[in-house]
């Protein structure tokens, strides 16, 4: 009592200050001046008690007859409804919540850090979040989540995106929405979350980016509509009734290759025509791809090298050097391997797998090199060598070169074998042939 009597006190003093000139329920402090201004403080104090109720008159006036006075007036109505609508688990508060996010859209949506966009994302995820049971409310929070990505782009928070694709699982599987949508919203949700990742550098941020596009392939694989098979029923009449339409044609292809669907009927079409409509980089690397999935390594490697030729892209022509790499590694031809390995590398210097598949090329070769048992276990140095560089360039094959380094250290030479050929730990020694490298000996007890 005495809070309130205190604040009324001092809106009267203050109430002087303000000039005599007609006022609207437009103007900053509505059609009442000193109203606006006791009412927001009365109510105020009860939000910062949790007396919603008791905040609600108060609020309640300066929302009607001052929508434009303060920003807070929204951010503690959403406060006053949500709190109401925990303890009441009463719906209609969720009709008020929408309304506030309507007016302070109207009156502050220019604000330059929450805007129109911000505040949609907020209100379809309020909508979506109370309402998931009720169908149309969902499909009205799916289209205002929409709105919020449209807007916002790249802005968009990963709570958002979130919501949205979980918005469209539920539609889908209520036959609301076509499965092709939910493979759009996929895609594009896929390719936003690498971009955040790629411009982001607060940490934590990229910690809640990673996390959104977990949930987004993690959601889009419950939608039941990722599945080869499913993804072959959906596009294939689509594919069929429009077979010059290259935007269908890549989405397509980018949908079946993200899935690793290259050994399907359909990707075999699609993949075929496009090369026909476009023989560039992409369309040769997608036929490598269905013929490696085949395993018919002669048509892949043509493939391979035609889009190698093509291919402007420093980082996809590292990855169709690698492909390359291993063709060769599988048929044994390891020097060749090790060629294609080293290309993918100097394009892209901070990937580990090249030099992982050289190392596995060196062991796999070392019972070809040499004529004494000791010469073929010399090459095994310089396969950890690999790995170890492998490790050291790129942190996610850290744990793939750990193993390797384990497996093949343990078929170093021993020292009383190197003893009687003059090699000491700490030597350094040279592999031959087309292996053509300097090492050190590392030996074994």
């Amino acid at each position: 009592m005495k809070t309130r009597l205190l604040i009324v006190t001092m809106v009267l003093l203050f109430s002087g200050l303000f000039k005599a000139e007609a006022q609207t329920v437009e103007s900053k402090y509505g059609v009442d001046s000193v109203q606006t201004i006791l009412n927001a403080s009365l109510y105020i104090e009860m939000v910062k008690q949790k007396n919603y109720t008791e905040a609600i008159p108060g609020w309640r006036y300066v929302y009607n007859n001052a929508p434009a006075y303060q920003k807070s007036t929204y951010i503690n109505g959403v406060r006053i409804m949500t709190g109401l609508l925990r303890s009441t688990k009463d719906l209609k508060y969720v009709d008020t919540l929408m309304m506030i996010y309507d007016k302070r859209i109207k009156y502050f949506g220019s604000d330059r850090k929450y805007s129109t966009g911000y505040l949609l994302g907020r209100k379809g995820g309020t909508l979506f979040a109370y309402k998931k049971k009720n169908i149309s409310a969902v499909k009205e929070a799916y289209g205002i989540l929409k709105k919020s990505i449209e807007i916002q782009g790249l802005k968009s928070e990963a709570k958002v995106i979130a919501n949205t694709m979980e918005a469209c699982k539920v539609l889908v599987l209520n036959n609301e929405i076509e499965a092709e949508e939910v493979i759009d919203n996929y895609l594009l949700f896929m390719d936003m979350a690498k971009k955040q990742m790629k411009t982001e550098a607060n940490p934590k941020k990229k910690d809640n980016i990673n996390n959104a596009r977990i949930n987004v392939e993690r959601i889009f694989f419950a939608a039941g509509v990722a599945d080869c098979e499913t993804l072959s029923n959906i596009f294939t009449p689509k594919f069929e009734a429009d077979r010059d339409n290259m935007v269908l044609i890549n989405k397509i292809l980018r949908m079946l290759n993200r899935q690793e669907c290259e050994d399907g009927a359909l990707y075999a079409k699609v993949a075929e025509r496009k090369y026909e409509l476009e023989p560039n980089a992409d369309a040769a690397h997608n036929l490598a791809k269905m013929f490696i999935k085949k395993r018919d390594f002669p048509k892949s490697k043509a493939y391979l090298i035609q889009a190698i030729g093509l291919e402007q892209n420093a980082e996809i022509k590292a990855d169709l050097h690698y492909k390359l790499a291993n063709i060769h590694f599988y048929n044994k031809k390891y020097s060749d391997a090790k060629s294609q390995a080293l290309k993918a590398a100097r394009l892209k210097p901070n990937w580990g797998q090249p030099y992982l598949l050289i190392g596995k090329a060196y062991a796999a070769y070392s019972k070809n090199y040499g004529s004494t048992p000791l010469e073929k276990k010399t090459v095994y140095w310089v396969a950890v060598d690999k790995f170890l560089k492998a490790k050291a360039v790129d942190s996610e094959c850290s744990e793939e070169a750990r193993s390797l380094i384990n497996t093949y250290s343990k078929h170093f030479p021993r020292k009383e074998e190197a003893f009687f050929e003059g090699i000491k730990e700490g030597d350094t020694y040279k592999v031959g042939a087309w292996i053509n490298e300097t090492t050190k000996a590392r030996l074994t007890q």
